[in-house]
């Protein structure tokens, strides 16, 4: 059996409260659970103690037979600690190069500037060659 410890949704519309249980995987949302563990309200402000109460003794024994922490439940578990080191490693999870261009983008973005520099280049050919043409005439009108 496949234990996962999750939130499990409580209270009513609009007023969201979380059970932390351990549940099997297959079990629904807000159905069976095995063992309540904690909760969450997040209704309350960041800083207050009461917004994630977990019960660190039961939450290790359960990560020690295996119950795998949902990644929100993870990010709560990592802040917990026992034994000077947290309870679960929890690495951010979102990917840092998703916002990148891909590359056609990145060859269409690469082939507009080159068309550009190409550009600037021509005018300021064209600029200097009428100067070019009018010193000579100049010198001609003069002689």
């Amino acid at each position: 059996m496949a234990l996962k410890i999750r939130l499990a949704r409580g209270g009513s519309k609009k007023r969201p409260f979380y059970s932390v249980v351990i549940a099997d995987a297959r079990a629904p949302r807000d159905g069976r659970f095995v063992e309540k563990i904690g909760s969450y309200d997040p209704r309350l402000p960041k800083d207050s103690e009461a917004r994630v109460q977990i019960d660190a003794e039961k939450a290790s024994e359960w990560l020690r037979k295996g119950a795998q922490p949902t990644e929100r439940v993870a990010r709560f578990l990592s802040q917990i600690e026992v034994d000077g080191k947290p309870l679960v490693e929890w690495k951010h999870g979102n990917n840092p190069n998703k916002g990148e261009p891909g590359k056609k983008a990145k060859e269409r973005a690469e082939e507009k500037a080159q068309k550009a520099a190409d550009a600037a280049e021509a005018a300021a050919a064209a600029e200097e060659a009428p100067a070019a043409e009018e010193a000579p005439a100049e010198e001609a009108a003069s002689e």
